[in-house]
């Protein structure tokens, strides 16, 4: 449902040319839609652009130029490092009772430490440390004070 979305907003900018074709799993000899995919690329001559970490892979091992939209996302937010501050909402208890979770305006979720009492409220944070994963970033931080509103 979700991809369906994006296609709805692609065919919506002006800037891309957007061709829908229907196949099925048999048109490619193959019950994998990862090796679909990257067949029907070869076929027609396209890139392919995924969040699909295994589709991303099977993609490059087949010489089929993917662009990873995690990645892209990752590229362009803003340089993060321990010892920087950020003002946060925290809005709800992390792994730990003594957490809390919040998200940066990049979307990038930040965990607090020491931060459980202050759910519900915004909070100034300086940044410990930093954890780059496939899926995204996670950063990490303490409380340094409530910021009054």
């Amino acid at each position: 449902r979700m991809g369906l979305d994006v296609v709805k907003e692609l065919q919506k900018l002006q800037q891309v040319k957007l061709t829908l074709i229907e196949a099925s799993l048999a048109d490619y000899h193959t019950e994998f839609v990862d090796s679909a995919v990257v067949s029907m690329a070869k076929r027609f001559g396209c890139d392919v652009l995924t969040t699909d970490y295994n589709l991303n892979k099977v993609a490059q091992i087949q010489n089929v130029r993917v662009l990873n939209v995690n990645d892209l996302a990752n590229a362009m937010k803003p340089a993060l490092l321990p010892g920087d501050e950020v003002t946060v909402r925290l809005i709800k208890e992390g792994k730990d009772a003594h957490q809390g979770i919040g998200y940066l305006d990049n979307g990038t979720m930040l965990v607090v430490e020491d931060g459980g009492p202050f759910i519900g409220k915004t909070v100034e944070v300086t940044l410990s440390s930093l954890l780059q994963t496939s899926a995204g970033r996670m950063v990490f931080g303490r409380v340094k004070r409530e910021v009054k509103s």
